[in-house]
């Protein structure tokens, strides 16, 4: 099963790669890095704390981040500890400067889907946008052979449970301080 993954990865990086072309390959280095380091989606989580009528979502993004970031870069990056697609291949050249750690999952996707989902949940017209920037941002990772499709995968299934605890937690959170 593992190999049929990984030939499918590198398929699916082949075909995505035949979209190379010079607009692509000076836009996807600058849209990727709204991913870097969840920054992008810490600053929108910053601005609705800030609002009182916005402070729920605000909180539930910052519980959903700090999960994305404890599961995925502290636990299972160094766990599973995979090599990126561009040095497994030393034909692979890239578009930006190496990134340090490992692939899978991917942190772009993880924190983007974790944002994007509760941002809809709380409201819908932030939620759609931002969920097509997190798709945008994720799709980045793969036209510059940074990760893997199964990494992306592993980046919104992480974001998805990331957001769905973050909601739950802060529910629980404001059931208890009405107590």
């Amino acid at each position: 099963m593992l190999e049929f993954i990984q030939t499918l990865d590198w398929q699916i990086l082949s075909a995505i790669q035949s979209l190379q072309n010079p607009f692509l390959d000076a836009l996807m280095p600058r849209l990727t890095v709204l991913g870097n380091a969840g920054i992008f989606w810490i600053l929108v989580a910053l601005v609705l704390l800030m609002i009182p009528k916005t402070r729920r979502c605000g909180i539930a993004m910052a519980i959903a981040l700090l999960l994305t970031l404890l599961m995925g870069n502290c636990l299972l990056k160094p766990l599973i500890a995979r090599p990126r697609p561009f040095s497994m291949d030393s034909a692979i050249s890239i578009l930006i400067p190496p990134p340090e750690d490992f692939s899978f999952p991917s942190g772009h996707t993880y924190s983007g889907i974790a944002s994007a989902i509760i941002l809809w949940r709380f409201n819908r017209k932030l939620g759609i946008p931002a969920m097509i920037l997190a798709i945008m941002i994720a799709f980045t990772r793969l036209y510059l052979m940074l990760h893997f499709p199964s990494d992306i995968f592993g980046g919104v299934l992480l974001g998805i449970l990331c957001a769905y605890l973050g909601i739950h937690f802060t529910k629980f959170i404001y059931r208890k301080n009405r107590s």
